[in-house]
């Protein structure tokens, strides 16, 4: 398993090896961006979550394939380090895996004791796959028992503006996720888009005009276009 930081390397293998490319599986549920995100309750390392706790707020629920890894390791530590950054941005941060509790525990402990890091968010049990299923987090072609690292930006009114998947064997970047929230709660603040890489006082963007008249009018003051559909501005 922990070659590939992944809980098992032969769970989605058929008895004479990994199955192939063709082989039928059920379908997989996966939650819809722009949707109402899949309610839950959970215990977890501080106790029972809702979903609906985290109203008013910014969420990101995270998955990990398994605790006492060293790429799981490596990214709680990143996030419990940046967790004043998230506070700021009015964003909590929920883990997940399929382990216990007792698990999550001993594991959150051992980060103490090796790395001197506290892990200061919860961490969903999931022993019974019910949120891992629900949002779509196990995925058969890496494991039939654990969860890929999946995440998961949920808005103040429980609504899903963000998908993310990565391979067991890689890690995530959490400076691209604050960089993320930044550019969300811009949009959603200001109805402006952001551009490839943008970072928090760069030009934003306005999304493209819905009429004709609209696209007229888009050489507005304060407004840089170099094109009827591509206009920048910058914010105050």
């Amino acid at each position: 398993m922990d070659r590939f930081d992944s809980p098992s390397s032969h769970s989605a293998s058929g008895p004479t090896g990994p199955a192939s490319p063709g082989a039928a599986r059920p379908p997989l549920a996966l939650p819809r961006l722009n949707e109402p995100a899949p309610e839950f309750e959970a215990n977890t390392t501080d106790g029972v979550r809702r979903l609906s706790d985290y109203e008013g707020k910014w969420l990101i629920l995270f998955s990990h394939p398994a605790d006492f890894t060293p790429v799981c390791t490596s990214e709680f530590i990143a996030f419990a380090r940046a967790k004043p950054q998230f506070d700021a941005l009015n964003t909590e941060l929920l883990g997940l895996s399929i382990d216990s509790t007792f698990a999550h525990l001993a594991w959150i402990r051992s980060i103490r004791e090796k790395f001197g890091v506290e892990i200061p968010f919860p961490i969903i049990d999931d022993i019974s796959m019910r949120v891992a299923n629900a949002y779509g987090m196990i995925h058969p072609g890496a494991s039939d028992t654990s969860t890929v690292r999946a995440t998961f930006i949920i808005d103040p009114e429980g609504f899903l503006r963000c998908i993310m998947y990565y391979p067991t064997t890689s890690g995530r970047s959490i400076a691209e996720l604050i960089r993320l929230m930044k550019a969300l709660q811009t949009s959603r603040t200001h109805r402006v888009v952001t551009p490839e890489g943008w970072q928090e006082g760069d030009p934003v963007m306005l999304p493209p005009p819905a009429t004709f008249e609209e696209a007229e009018g888009r050489s507005a003051e304060g407004q840089e276009c170099r094109d009827w559909y591509y206009c920048t501005r910058t914010l105050s």
